[in-house]
């Protein structure tokens, strides 16, 4: 019998979108490097994020083995991805699902869960993986009281790794047609690198595999010496750890590199603006080390780095300009004027400013009804001069008639005018003792003032 849907082109669940991600080429950010640099886009699985393949995998050994029935629950810890990837499966397959997570997790992941059906509990960041508190330590207890749960375990389960040998790594060899030299990865649970990782190297030997660790995790340091260090606390989410996970195998990994939250989150916001790619602090730190290593290469190596996740999960934080200046991690070799523009008070006009013929009784009067230091003068559009109030007011103490004068005849040279998407970097070279602000221009016409006041306030967020 004929059906509606025979010819049609269609998925039965989403879970079959979940893989086959493209790679794009990183031009811009990457410029100076000898070597291309691809991204492996696991930004565009069904759950926006490399941990769907994991998440379903995982699902699928359990139901297997005979550990997950049918009305059971899934828990695992998370920082949010690998909750999202197992909370599709959950929902299409009818499973509960309980996440346990800490507390440094942007608010956007949590709704996510919660979206999905999901039950979620937060846990402290700063305590030890042992710690009754710790969000490890929580979902065993869970996994252990309630009937039918069963804990997935990212950090141990081999269906881990498995699931990146089975998919991701044979993708990215037939999509450089085996040409990739070095392969470039987040360090987490370790269970990306590690498939890719043996698959890769099965195949030709000599691919280099590079891991990236956030600075304050111990991964780096453990791959060097095999000893267990204190972890510190760091900003980037969802990579690095505190302990070591079984499904890392650190034998293939050649080199790990370190990336400060700092290097990671400016290089985040970078590959948005630079070459319109939407990721997350691990994607940013993971592409910083990609460059370290692509800068040292030669054009006829190839290197392949995983972004994990999107950009969309964090726009409380590294995509948030407040939160960047709150944590002192804004860097201005990579924030634009209009950022410092968009951050400024409200509490006066953008621009204040007098017209050549106006008297210097309408500039004093600026000066103290908004408390500024500097008023430029235009000659219609054009700006012919700068006013300043240490000037105003020797004029008019020495001569009281001097407030009925023209402004002209107390005006100093133009401040400089900066373009809106001018480096920050570039104008803080402009602002000297004898230059204190810069006019900022768009499309031609001057639209704004940044002052050595409004540019510390932007960096220190306002403290």
């Amino acid at each position: 019998m004929t059906t509606a849907l025979e010819g049609v082109q269609y998925f039965e669940t989403i879970l079959e979108t979940v893989g086959r991600t493209p790679l794009v080429r990183l031009r811009r950010v990457a410029r100076h490097c000898p070597a291309p640099v691809l991204a492996k886009m696991e930004t565009l699985n069904p759950g926006s994020s490399v941990k769907d393949r994991i998440g379903l995998a995982m699902v699928e050994a359990a139901e297997h083995e005979g550990k997950l029935r049918p009305g059971g629950t899934i828990v695992e810890c998370t920082s949010g991805n690998t909750g999202l990837g197992l909370a599709m499966v959950a929902a299409v397959r009818g499973y509960r699902s309980v996440f346990c997570m800490p507390d440094k997790v942007s608010s956007e992941k949590v709704n996510l869960l919660k979206a999905f059906g999901a039950e979620v509990l937060l846990s402290p960041t700063a305590v030890p993986p042992d710690s009754p508190e710790s969000y490890y330590s929580v979902a065993r207890r869970i996994a252990a009281e309630r009937p039918g749960a069963f804990l997935t375990d990212q950090y141990h389960n081999p269906a881990n790794p498995q699931a990146h040998y089975e998919t991701t790594g044979p993708e990215i060899w037939e999509q450089t047609a085996g040409k990739i030299t070095h392969f470039v990865a987040g360090m987490g649970t370790g269970g990306t690198i590690s498939g890719v990782a043996r698959y890769l190297k099965e195949r030709r030997p000599g691919v280099k595999v590079i891991g990236a660790d956030p600075v304050g995790s111990i991964l780096k340091h453990y791959h060097e010496t095999r000893e267990i260090t204190e972890a510190h606390t760091y900003k980037i989410e969802g990579v690095g750890e505190d302990f070591i996970p079984s499904a890392t195998d650190f034998s293939l990994i050649d080199q790990v590199i370190s990336c400060g939250d700092r290097e990671a989150l400016n290089l985040t916001r970078r590959l948005a603006r630079e070459d319109a790619i939407f990721v997350g602090g691990s994607g940013g730190m993971a592409a910083w080390v990609a460059l370290e290593v692509a800068k040292h290469l030669t054009p006829a190596d190839l290197l392949v780095v995983v972004l994990p996740d999107t950009g969309e999960r964090y726009l409380s934080k590294v995509h948030n300009d407040a939160w960047m200046r709150d944590n002192h991690l804004l860097d201005p070799a990579v924030t634009l004027v209009a950022d410092v523009v968009a951050g400024k008070g409200r509490e006066i006009p953008p621009l204040l400013s007098v017209q050549v013929g106006e008297s210097l009784r309408r500039a004093l009067a600026l000066v103290e009804r908004h408390n500024i230091t500097q008023i430029p003068v235009f000659k219609d559009k054009e700006v012919v001069g700068t006013l300043y109030d240490s000037e105003i007011l020797k004029s008019v103490l020495q001569d009281s008639s001097a407030l009925d004068q023209p402004v002209e005849s107390f005006m100093a040279e133009p401040l400089p005018v900066v373009p809106r998407d001018e480096p920050v970097e570039q104008v803080t070279r402009l602002l000297t003792a004898r230059t204190p602000a810069v006019l900022v221009s768009q499309n031609g016409s001057v639209v704004g003032i940044l002052t050595r006041f409004d540019m510390l306030q932007f960096i220190v967020g306002g403290e």
